[in-house]
């Protein structure tokens, strides 16, 4: 390849010197053999069989043989980072392989072993079970939430004020002074029914002034309840009699007048009390209304008093009601039978739960527990079994065992041949992954992979709480897509435990959480998103943890604080990995030049400063910009493209016109044209030519990745500035002097190398001839699209780029479409419109 690069040079050479006809058929018969000799002797004799009968494209082919060096080295470079990939995660993971005990617990010994000396040796694998097992089963320090208790006391003090006002309503109780009326008569003649009340009145009536009767003793209330009815209108009458004979008919009257009062206002507050919402309607009856004010009053005292002492005993969560109401009661036992049952109720109804777990004592028992548990000692004299030929080996033999070097552990070659060739697959697994859903990682990419793989042994090894899948998963989900995170976090999962002593609940929570992140990371599209998606990850893995705790254990009422104080921890763990993640990512996008959806969006906000330049310094350009970028992604969108990389390498492709924007007529605003007064095609070739050159020297200053780079040289490809090319040949007509080498007016390329690069070279190609078209059909503009594109095609621009001949017409469809979406039809206003109102043209 050396050699035909040195004789291109001299034949170029050559052919400037002797610009004849014989000259050129002569070279032209000449790259012919030389293609006849590469395309017998290289892989790309397909691809050149393609350009035969343009032999300055050969020239370009071989002028260029990185693209031939580059596969090369894939093919030899994939190969080995695979086997670095292999040999590193078997190193990392597969510990257990290296350092293995042939006579491991619950193993068959094969022979009767002794002990060689005399020892104790502490059995921490034991020891530290049984400290787990009494942190678990330490029971919690409860506190008095005085929340809690403020909330009890304000629902009391909210049903005691009710009580209050139904008693205010139904009126003082006794209403009149106990030596007219008792208290159960005027209890009876208050509630009685009005027929009842007319009884009494019309026994009354006729009564003169004879010796007053003597009052039967009054009816219990429990004899009244049980319908002694008859018996307290008989009581009631003799004191009403034995009242209108002490008394006068004026006084008689005022007390018939208040009796008749306390019935009105007894019978409205029973109204209202059937009326009460069905939660109030059972705190209260008529019960309330027949206790006097005294009674009443020392209920309220006693009320408040039992609530005091039993808030402050604390009321634990779960307390059975039964037992609840049975220490209500003890606390009343100074009430009366009326105003007993009335008071449970009460307290009933406002006492809850108001003791909640000390984290931090808690904390404190459960290690002060852990603490109290004494070292594990195995101890054995010297001369005495250890394990008998043939019986299975405990976890107390396997200690001693191990302390006299008797558990022969040595290399497992089986199992670490077993598990390398799981790693193998694991790894072959996710190159067919890459191939079919991101095919084209380069070297870079396959480490940073590694490296965030080979993370995970290392957090396992350092016995942190959690895991870190999540961050692998949303690092590599959002770098290379969701396909790869998934699988990545997947084969991590399956390999870890098999390699590496891991928690299967802690595994399987982070796993969760890992997969959600890895499914979700590649269809964002901004910071804020994958910062949304980290608290999403950080719960997952909590409620997962927290359903596997539960189904794998025996959750009683005391595990439980520990479990929800374990699953807090790991949803924590899980929303750090996730910020660690969202903290790396743009270093790392930067470090290995990744060009990830969030970091291509970041770029295409034409806030950057590159952007603002470019609006501020070439106006034109960046109008220009904007109409190449609006065709670019619309092809890119209906090929299936990258069409956030598209947006980004469009907006970034004519950077390099700001050294001299004055040079291209897009900036020059109608003022003279800078190429007529320099009247020098070759300076004016150059001038257009540097924009690629200046172009690369911004992006690689402002740090853009080089997949955005490369849309600066290959949007030109080695296209020919036509017009200062013909310029020039116009020139050597009338000056015989002057020597014109099509080189000269030619960009340096690279063609397109890309899909998308290629897309943006036609768009940019197609985008001053669509904006010319003015009063052109659709069909016109489709001919001349077409026409564009076909030169493309012939000139061997694309050759590299991956687009097929048939795709042409589709992206020349879409180009037409944008521009007639760009080129609609306006309504003309009238003058007169105009200089009436002044309005947009809709």
């Amino acid at each position: 390849m050396k050699s035909l690069r040195l004789l291109t040079r001299r034949l170029v050479q050559w052919q400037r010197t002797f610009p004849s006809p014989a000259s050129r058929t002569l070279l032209r018969q000449l790259y012919r053999q030389v293609y006849q000799q590469v395309a017998a002797q290289t892989q790309q004799a397909g691809r050149l069989v393609r350009i035969y009968l343009k032999p300055k494209a050969f020239l370009r082919l071989i002028c260029q043989p990185r693209r031939l060096r580059k596969g090369a080295s894939d093919r030899v470079q994939r190969p080995l980072l695979l086997l670095i990939a292999i040999v590193s995660l078997t190193s990392a993971i597969g510990y257990r392989f290296y350092n293995e005990p042939q006579l491991g617990t619950d193993r068959i010994a094969p022979q009767t072993l002794r002990a060689p000396a005399s020892a104790r040796v502490v059995d921490t694998k034991t020891t530290e079970m049984n400290r787990k097992a009494a942190r678990v089963a330490a029971v919690p320090v409860l506190m008095i939430d005085q929340a809690a208790n403020q909330d009890i006391y304000r629902s009391l003090q909210r049903l005691l004020e009710r009580g209050d006002e139904l008693r205010e309503q139904a009126g003082a109780f006794p209403f009149i002074d106990t030596s007219v009326l008792s208290t159960a008569t005027q209890q009876y003649l208050r509630q009685t029914e009005e027929w009842n009340w007319r009884i009494a009145i019309a026994a009354i009536d006729g009564v003169g002034v004879t010796p007053p009767v003597p009052a039967p003793p009054p009816v219990p209330p429990a004899e009244q309840n049980n319908g002694s009815t008859n018996a307290s209108l008989q009581v009631a009458v003799i004191e009403l009699q034995n009242y209108r004979r002490t008394a006068s008919l004026e006084d008689f009257s005022a007390l018939t007048d208040v009796i008749l009062r306390a019935r009105e206002r007894y019978a409205a507050t029973v109204a209202d009390l059937a009326a009460d919402k069905p939660e109030e309607a059972g705190f209260y009856d008529v019960s309330l209304l027949n206790l006097t004010d005294a009674e009443w009053q020392k209920t309220r005292a006693t009320i408040r008093t039992s609530l005091e002492q039993m808030l402050s005993q604390g009321i634990a969560p779960g307390l059975p009601d039964k037992i609840l109401e049975t220490a209500i009661q003890n606390q009343l036992t100074d009430l009366s039978p009326a105003s007993a049952p009335i008071a449970t109720r009460l307290l009933m109804t406002v006492l809850k739960p108001n003791l909640v777990q000390d984290p931090v004592q808690t904390k404190l028992r459960a290690e002060q527990a852990a603490q109290a548990v004494e070292n594990v000692v195995v101890e054995i004299e010297r001369g005495e079994v250890i394990v008998q030929a043939g019986e299975r080996i405990t976890q107390e033999d396997f200690v001693l065992l191990d302390y006299f070097g008797l558990s022969r552990r040595r290399i497992n070659w089986w199992g670490l041949f077993g598990f390398s060739s799981l790693i193998a697959a694991g790894v072959t697994l996710f190159w067919v992954v890459e191939r079919r859903s991101h095919p084209g990682l380069r070297g870079r990419d396959y480490c940073l992979v590694l490296l965030l793989t080979l993370t995970a042994p290392l957090v396992v090894a350092l016995n942190l709480p959690s895991m870190n899948l999540p961050a692998i998963g949303l690092l590599v989900g959002s770098f290379y897509g969701s396909a790869l995170g998934i699988t990545t976090v997947g084969l991590l999962s399956l390999i870890l435990p098999i390699g590496m002593e891991v928690a299967w609940t802690n595994l399987l929570a982070s796993a969760a959480a890992g997969l959600l992140g890895a499914g979700m990371a590649g269809q964002l599209r901004s910071r804020e998103e994958l910062a949304m998606l980290g608290g999403a990850v950080g719960l997952t893995q909590g409620v997962v943890y927290l359903v596997l705790s539960l189904m794998l254990s025996t959750a009683t009422t005391t595990v439980w604080y520990v479990v929800l104080t374990t699953a807090a921890v790991q949803s924590l763990m899980g929303l750090s990995w996730s910020i660690i993640a969202l903290g790396l990512s743009p270093y790392m996008e930067r470090l290995f030049d990744l060009v990830t959806p969030i970091r291509l969006a970041e770029l295409s906000n034409p806030n950057r400063p590159m952007l603002k330049r470019l609006a501020s310094e070439a106006p034109g350009t960046f109008q220009h910009t904007l109409f190449v970028a609006t065709l670019a992604e619309a092809a890119a969108r209906a090929l299936g493209c990258n069409v956030e990389l598209v947006r980004a390498g469009t907006l970034y492709h004519d950077i390099g016109k700001m050294h001299d924007p004055l040079g291209f007529i897009e900036n020059q605003m109608g003022g003279p044209n800078k190429h007529d007064e320099i009247n020098n095609p070759w300076l004016s070739a150059s001038i257009i030519k540097k924009h690629v050159s200046e172009g690369l020297v911004m992006a690689r200053r402002c740090r853009l990745p080089k997949a955005v780079q490369a849309f600066i040289p290959e949007h030109q490809g080695t296209m020919p500035i036509s017009y200062f090319y013909h310029q020039a040949l116009e020139q050597a007509k009338t000056d015989p002097t002057l020597q014109v080498d099509e080189a000269d007016f030619r960009y340096s390329g690279p063609i397109p190398q890309s899909r998308e690069t290629g897309i943006v070279m036609l768009a940019d190609s197609c985008e001053a001839a669509l904006r010319s078209l003015k009063d052109a059909t659709p069909e016109d503009a489709l001919a001349m699209v077409n026409r564009i594109l076909r030169a493309r095609w012939q000139d061997h621009q694309l050759i590299d780029s991956g687009l097929s001949r048939a795709e042409m017409g589709c992206i020349a469809e879409i180009f037409v479409q944008v521009w007639q979406q760009f080129n609609h039809q306006r309504i003309p206003y009238p003058k007169a419109a105009l200089g009436s109102q002044g309005g947009s043209r809709e």
